[in-house]
């Protein structure tokens, strides 16, 4: 396994002052680079961002009182003299120069992911896998906009073999400036959904606004895509016209280069028979639904196009666990039997409830046990937002789940649609869900928690997981130093 965490010199004062045409008066080197104050490591290079509703050269002081070896600032206030400040027009603009020339310098083979839907899992998933093979860096949780994308190039050591960007967008424009920093040599756009519609007049705006992932693709590069999106010939002759060598597809369909051929999915893992090129290989992925699956075979079309060992990555699979609220599962200990609780509490769409519902429809329940599904409004669906939470109620009656409980207007419109057979509870805010769920849950059910992040559903994982014992052997041990605090 090769580590990058053991923090490489990044930047030494005399590039960085010429970089950015400044003075550079000390002599330091940076491990890292922190645009916050309270995160910042002893060793890091600190860049003061402006907000609306904060400054953060309000905290220069307070980031070398950390351990940072030297800051940008836009002016040279008098408490700050004496110290390693570098004084610029704009941090921000200082951010973006640093970006360009770290991603000039560096060598790795760079992968660069967007869609609307799983695209921090599976830079994080290609992220891990390549780790395993060679000197590999990943932006962190989901550093995907104007700021996280520099940030993490910033952050790029020298002798990386490997780099895994993700790249996201609200509105039109916002992926090309990503993309012509970040100069990919493997584009991935895993799926196009109505996600941020809210800004857009149709799907079809959507794909195109994916699509300037092409734009700073290297001539030589390579676009991996979905198969199945209806949107493929769209994408493919897009990526051709930017320059890609190839188009490495991927999905269930038959003309798929990587083809998911069968998935066996239980409640804590998915089997899957698969192909590339026609030629068939299996792996077991240890993170159950159908979207795991998907997410799995884009990954592995990238570690194939990276040069990177596709059999060895296949059999690594089994090791990847889900990020925090993206589909962890939990156990817990009761009276009556073991709890089980699907925490992907992280964010909602339609695509993405849609999966969680057909996952706890085919998970296994044990006697007695039974289905739980708490949901939260879908954001940012625009004229359309009513209608998509509509949708969902069949999908929740085919499933037959026992029990919902939601939250949100429209949340709250669907479920009056569901059959009697189905027993409800209505909430308006997440914490109103929490007690009446707690008294609620008894031995052998399964809960899934579901909703967009501002609905706050991690509150009601949070609440579970204090009310109960914690059979899982990881997160029993983070409790207990937690308590020992």
């Amino acid at each position: 396994m090769f580590n990058l965490n053991k923090k490489p010199d990044l930047w030494r004062s005399n590039e960085v002052a010429e970089i950015l045409d400044v003075q550079s008066s000390f002599d330091w080197i940076a491990t890292g680079v922190s645009i916050d104050s309270r995160t910042v490591c002893y060793g890091d290079l600190f860049i003061p961002l402006k907000g609306n509703n904060f400054d953060g050269h309000n905290f220069i002081l307070d980031a070398f009182n950390k351990g940072a070896v030297a800051a940008v600032s836009e002016n040279k206030a008098n408490h700050l003299k004496g110290l390693p400040i570098l004084v610029v027009n704009d941090a921000y603009e200082a951010l973006n120069k640093l970006a360009l020339e770290a991603r000039k310098r560096c060598g790795a083979k760079i992968i660069a992911v967007t869609g609307s839907v799983g695209k921090t899992s599976i830079k994080d998933a290609i992220g891990k896998l390549l780790s395993a093979q060679g000197r590999t860096f990943f932006s962190p949780e989901s550093y995907n906009n104007h700021i996280g994308v520099p940030l993490s190039l910033t952050r790029l050591p020298l002798k990386t073999e490997y780099a895994v960007l993700e790249l996201g967008m609200n509105h039109a424009g916002e992926i090309k400036l990503l993309s012509e920093m970040v100069k990919p040599d493997i584009a991935i756009i895993s799926n196009i959904e109505p996600v941020h519609i809210e800004f857009f007049s149709s799907l079809e705006e959507i794909a195109m606004a994916k699509a300037e992932i092409f734009e700073g693709l290297k001539l030589d590069g390579v676009a991996i895509l979905n198969r199945d999106n209806k949107y493929f010939d769209l994408l493919s002759e897009l990526a051709f016209k930017s320059g890609a060598s190839k188009v490495v597809s991927f999905g269930l369909h038959e003309d798929a280069y990587f083809r998911l051929i069968e998935i066996k999915t239980s409640s804590s893992n998915s089997l899957i028979r698969a192909s590339k090129n026609r030629k068939e290989f299996n792996y077991k992925v240890t993170i159950s639904g159908e979207h795991w699956a998907f997410n799995s075979i884009v990954s592995l079309a990238a570690i194939y196009c990276a040069g990177a060992n596709l059999e060895l990555a296949a059999a690594s699979f089994s090791d990847i666990k889900p990020l925090k609220g993206r589909g962890e599962t939990h156990i817990f200990s009761s009276i009556k039997g073991k709890i089980n609780l699907i925490d992907d509490s992280y964010n909602a769409s339609p695509v993405s409830v849609s999966a969680a519902i057909n996952l706890i429809k085919n998970a296994e329940v044990k006697e007695n046990g039974r289905r739980i599904l708490v949901l939260g409004d879908m954001m940012e669906l625009g004229s359309k937002t009513k209608k998509y939470h509509l949708e969902l109620a069949p999908k929740i009656t085919e499933a037959k789940i026992d029990l919902v409980y939601v939250t949100g207007k429209n949340m709250e419109i669907m479920s009056e649609t569901l059959p009697d057979t189905v027993s409800i509870f209505v909430a308006k805010t997440s914490q109103e869900l929490i007690d009446p769920l707690l008294h609620t849950i008894k031995g052998n059910d399964l809960i899934l928690i579901k909703g967009s992040a501002a609905m706050s559903m991690s509150k009601v994982v949070d609440a579970i997981r204090d009310r109960f014992d914690i059979l899982d052997p990881e997160i029993k041990k983070s409790k207990e130093r937690l308590d020992a605090l």
